[in-house]
């Protein structure tokens, strides 16, 4: 397995377990349905903000730690560059990603046309986050396995 595959992997797993402990913790802490909308608002706004910080340091220490990790089991350096293959990889991944919130926001959006809640928008947001980041890491995981 290379360095590539291994790193997709430990994304995904970090990922799910990221949101995971984090929705776990956050939710006994959600206001009641039909309050107040600003309770709403701010309970949510809070949320994103706080997932998003939590998540790129989670990466940042999870990735450090996966590197070391790597080095010292396979007394190899990691790739110091990238080649054609990785760059078209890696803006596939992307494009996977990328449509994949798209798709939740217009369904966020669809379910304000619909006049649900807006607890219902803010989750339908937060899951196509989190499914956007998991489609781009398993999308690496399969084109570095499959090939392009």
């Amino acid at each position: 397995m290379t360095y590539q595959e291994k790193k997709s992997i430990v994304s995904v797993v970090s990922t799910v377990l990221i949101f995971l402990i984090y929705c776990l913790y956050r939710y006994p802490q959600r206001p009641e349905f039909g309050l107040d909308s600003t309770d709403t608002f701010r309970y949510w706004g809070s949320f994103v903000l706080v997932l998003t910080i939590v998540s790129i340091l989670a990466h940042i220490v999870i990735s450090i730690g996966f590197t070391i990790i790597f080095r010292i089991t396979t007394k190899e350096k990691e790739p110091g560059f990238a080649d054609e293959l990785d760059r078209l990889i890696e803006l596939k991944s992307h494009r996977n990603s990328f449509f994949v919130f798209i798709l939740g926001f217009v369904l966020a959006m669809g379910a304000l046309v619909l006049e649900q809640p807006s607890d219902i928008m803010f989750i339908i947001l937060i899951a196509a986050g989190f499914l956007s980041d998991l489609t781009g890491s398993i999308s690496k995981l399969y084109h570095y396995r499959r090939g392009v």
